[in-house]
């Protein structure tokens, strides 16, 4: 059973459209290289790698971050990084030239920082990638299966964003908290990317990664056999976890990292796509990235999923002047992610020889904007405001239950004051 598969049981492939003007795609297209390399241009390709570098610098610092307070060793870590890279390298790669739409995709930062708030969990990392596999099939069954979709879609709004408030909150009180630990090492960071952000948002994170670079070269000690040690990291990172499925790994880390992908990610990457006049049904799309997130989570890959930010590069006008040959920008970003993977065991080598608290930092600058984003979107509806405020409370308290972390309580609390509150109005008139 092919990637096909996905798209036959929705759509017809001869009716995308990528602009406000249809014109159709035939489904042999992608075999029609002479045409499809006259499309290439060096246009596309600089914002296939800027759109690259942006996407993996901004928010790997997450990533390992997450994958770590899950009971990642630092080989698994590096492993789920290069999975996570590869996977979504391969799912842009085909997605893009299989539909003609620059379609770019990510890893889950937010479910990368929902695993950072989770903690460790009962039964290890292996429980965790268990918890994995679910969410893809989940995201898999959401994209082919429209009750699902609707019931995900039905999840109050406030509730969602809310919950995602409450998990970035401890991230980004992170970049504070390494001022406190050690000005001359924090400072620099917060002060690159205060900076650089002003003068261009889209490279504050970047800045604020090369800061940290530059401390660790001039400010950290390094052990002697550091360079004998990194250079034993090039090597590609490859560790296969055998799943464990447990309860608590289902409701603490599986619905809850289905949640925030879904709602966070994906569905946002499909209004990115439609607000530059790309229409494309998103449940094929979502049954794709579900299948790329499944090949990558026995390696240690929590999720991948559509862009947003990464997706407005790619999609606007920098990319090409002619709308039907900005794909070739997201299947170019695709390359350079599989490039970046592939490098995942030297980037995690040199990070692990930092104090923990300046990579926090990088991650928890990556995520202010979602972070201010989720707070406004969370209280902005009076009706929701109260129910909001408990999901995001509970859920930044990191409780723990049952092994069950705070996310999914924090949703389940706030679900149930949202439904006190429309259930007392609805008696009342």
């Amino acid at each position: 059973m092919g990637l096909s598969f996905f798209w036959s049981v929705s759509h017809d492939p001869t009716k995308f459209t990528r602009s406000a003007t249809a014109f159709p795609i035939h489904p042999f297209y992608l075999f029609d290289g002479a045409t499809m390399l006259r499309d290439i241009s060096p246009q596309n390709l600089f914002m296939g790698i800027l759109a690259a570098f942006v996407g993996s610098a901004s928010s790997f610092a997450v990533v390992l971050q997450g994958l770590g307070a899950v009971g990642a060793t630092p080989d698994q870590a590096a492993s789920g990084l290069m999975a996570l890279s590869v996977a979504m390298g391969l799912c842009s790669i085909y997605l893009s030239l299989r539909t003609r739409m620059p379609i770019s995709i990510a890893w889950s930062t937010p479910g990368a920082a929902l695993l950072a708030t989770s903690g460790a969990i009962d039964g290890g990392f292996a429980v965790a990638v268990g918890a994995f596999i679910i969410c893809a099939i989940l995201i898999i069954i959401c994209g082919i299966w429209k009750p699902l979709g609707r019931a995900v879609a039905a999840i109050p709004a406030p509730l969602a964003n809310a919950m995602l408030a409450g998990v970035l909150l401890g991230l980004c009180l992170a970049p504070i908290k390494a001022v406190a630990f050690n000005p001359l090492l924090g400072l620099p960071i917060v002060i690159a990317w205060l900076v650089v952000g002003r003068i261009n948002r889209l490279f504050a994170v970047p800045a604020a990664l090369l800061a940290f670079i530059i401390v660790m070269v001039v400010g950290v000690d390094f052990p002697e056999n550091t360079l004998g040690s990194l250079g034993g990291a090039i090597v590609p990172p490859v560790e296969f976890v055998m799943p464990e499925f447990t309860l608590a790994g289902l409701v603490g880390i599986a619905l809850p990292l289905f949640i925030v992908t879904m709602a966070s990610q994906n569905i946002p990457g499909t209004a990115v796509l439609r607000a530059n006049n790309y229409d494309t049904p998103p449940g094929p799309l979502f049954a794709v990235t579900g299948f790329f997130s499944l090949l990558a989570a026995p390696f240690g890959g929590h999720a991948v999923n559509l862009a947003a930010i990464i997706a407005a590069l790619c999609a606007g006008e920098d990319a090409h002047p002619d709308p039907k040959k900005r794909y070739w920008a997201a299947a170019f970003g695709g390359v350079f992610y599989i490039l970046f993977g592939l490098l995942a065991g030297l980037v995690t080598a040199f990070v692990s020889l930092a104090p923990s608290i300046l990579i926090e930092a990088v991650a928890g600058l990556a995520l202010i904007g979602a972070f201010s984003g989720s707070v406004v979107a969370a209280f902005k509806d009076d009706d929701a405001r109260e129910a909001a405020a408990v999901t995001f409370l509970v859920t930044a308290a990191g409780l723990s239950f049952f092994g069950v972390a705070g996310a999914f309580w924090g949703l389940l609390a706030g679900g149930l004051i949202y439904f006190l509150t429309h259930l007392r109005k609805d008696k009342t008139g």
